[in-house]
């Protein structure tokens, strides 16, 4: 006999009404109607060459056949065993687990993750867990996720479309100039903050147009973007050695509070937001959860 191809659901059938003994009181069993149930037994009798239950003789219930008898209990075993496979997930124990995550992040999104999530680990005494941070290319972001090159990104909201993510935090940006700049110490008024020439982070490189420069067009204002930087480590770099100023993060900007006076916006900004993004594919993944929750320590920290 050859079962390749047909429906899963009548060995389940099968299974029930051996069990029951009963086409009625199986078919109320499985939520289908009696006809229905009638139908998959003459389809199993069929593909068994077998009646495998006869109706009884008192006319209640019907009885095995030998060929039914022999099939009961290692049909039974194989369903459960099938169940069993369906409903187990593989179990993540970083205790005893070695596994490499990979995740991609600009240079600020892992300086303030990186540290912590190694030290996390480190203190855990998790020896067989390992992060590879990599340079994110949003070009190729999306295929990275879907492959699973790349277990999670640290990016912006909706920066990649259909990809299942998580806030992680939310803050507030300031304006930077280094000590003692010409400007002086004074609050920041938007006059001020047009006339300065900027630098500008470009996530793809080579931008200069930013969310900032949208916003200033609202008010029919225009400032002056110097220079175009991709990583977030040059920018303290050429603010320590030049005139610039630059708009970033609050959190980036305390590593550097013995070289840079830092200024309140003088216009309503968006908040600078960092998410974790992977592929919907790994949600409900063990250790990818592990990952993402060892996340919101860091931040939380």
């Amino acid at each position: 006999m050859n079962f390749s191809g047909h429906n899963l659901a009548l060995l389940v059938s099968l299974n029930t009404m051996l069990d029951e003994r009963n086409v009625t009181h199986a078919a109320e069993k499985l939520h289908i109607s009696q006809p229905a149930l009638s139908a998959q037994l003459a389809r199993l009798r069929e593909l068994f060459g077998d009646p495998l239950l006869i109706p009884a003789q008192s006319g209640r219930g019907m009885v095995l056949t030998p060929l039914a008898a022999h099939l009961r209990d290692p049909l039974h075993r194989a369903l459960q065993t099938l169940e069993d496979v369906v409903r187990q997930r593989p179990r993540f124990d970083p205790t005893v687990a070695h596994r490499t995550f990979s995740i991609c992040a600009n240079d600020n999104a892992a300086a303030i993750i990186a540290p912590r999530l190694a030290q996390l680990t480190r203190d855990a005494g998790l020896g067989g867990i390992r992060y590879a941070f990599r340079v994110l290319n949003p070009s190729i972001l999306a295929n990275q996720l879907e492959s699973g090159e790349v277990d999670l990104a640290l990016t912006s909201r909706d920066a990649v479309p259909g990809a299942s993510q998580e806030l992680l935090l939310e803050e507030s940006f300031r304006m930077a100039q280094r000590k003692k700049h010409p400007r002086g110490v004074e609050p920041l008024s938007l006059s001020d903050y047009v006339k300065l020439e900027h630098i500008l982070v470009s996530g793809h490189g080579g931008g200069f147009r930013g969310f900032i420069d949208d916003l200033l067009a609202e008010f029919g204002l225009v400032r002056k973007i110097g220079v175009s930087v991709q990583f977030y480590s040059l920018v303290p770099i050429i603010l320590k050695n030049s005139d610039l100023v630059c708009t970033l993060p609050v959190r980036f900007l305390d590593h550097y509070k013995d070289t840079l006076d830092t200024f309140q916006l003088p216009f309503d900004a968006n908040r600078y937001s960092l998410y974790a993004t992977w592929h919907a594919r790994f949600d409900q993944d063990g250790g990818h959860v592990w990952l993402r929750e060892q996340l919101q320590s860091c931040v939380n920290i």
